[in-house]
């Protein structure tokens, strides 16, 4: 029964190893979209056996970042304009009723901090750099969603949002005129915030932020080839 219980340790924690590493190959863009998976290649790569990493990409594709395609086999996700906008008025539901959620419990303290990432955000934008801009943008989302009371909302914001970041990999960019209004935006959700108003005008105001990236989406997002 141990040396069973020990065995199966093992295999977990190969599983979670080609797991991470996997990953976080695809979130750093080491794997683009559309790179092809192969599993003895990767199992001699990771010195394990094929079964692990069998499991592992199952896992990623439960996740959103893994596609099996017939006759290529796995190879990372890609996505055309139809799912990214599919993902971002997710996130809109998500988000706004997190961030009405999430209001009451933060502090003049915590939203001063939040107020400081925003500052930087708008300091990104003035040193022409995309990729703190994006950065800072989900760690300023995430400063409210840290108060958020629901565990399972925050695992869901944490999920879809890991996958919007892969998206943005496969089929779209920066939208610059986006980004200024968008921190304009969350100075907006922050007063609203610290003025205690109406659960439902927060929850409507912060999914508003997000549905509005999901128009602009659609009016310049091209499909991945």
């Amino acid at each position: 029964m141990a040396a069973a219980k020990k065995q199966d340790r093992t295999r977990e924690s190969k599983v979670e190893f080609c797991y991470g590493l996997l990953r976080s190959r695809i979130l750093e863009g080491i794997y683009v979209p559309g790179y092809r998976l192969v599993i003895n290649q990767l199992a001699q790569e990771a010195g394990v056996s094929t079964i692990p990493l069998r499991e592992a990409l199952r896992r990623l594709q439960s996740d959103g970042l893994v596609e099996v395609v017939r006759n290529v086999g796995a190879r990372v996700a890609v996505f055309d304009a139809e799912q990214v906008e599919h993902t971002l008025q997710v996130l809109a539901r998500l988000e706004g009723y997190a961030t009405a959620i999430s209001a009451p419990r933060m502090t003049a303290g915590h939203v001063a901090a939040s107020r400081e990432i925003n500052d930087r955000m708008a300091e990104a934008l003035e040193q022409f750099d995309p990729a703190a801009f994006t950065a800072l943008n989900r760690e300023f989302h995430f400063s409210i969603y840290e108060h958020c009371p629901d565990p399972h909302l925050r695992s869901l914001l944490e999920a879809e949002w890991t996958r919007l970041d892969h998206m943005r990999r496969s089929s779209f960019g920066c939208l610059p005129g986006r980004a200024r209004r968008s921190v304009v935006e969350h100075g907006h959700i922050l007063d609203l915030i610290v003025e205690g108003g109406d659960p439902a005008e927060t929850e409507r105001v912060a999914r508003a932020h997000r549905n509005a990236a999901v128009t602009l989406q659609g009016a310049h997002a091209a499909p991945h080839e």
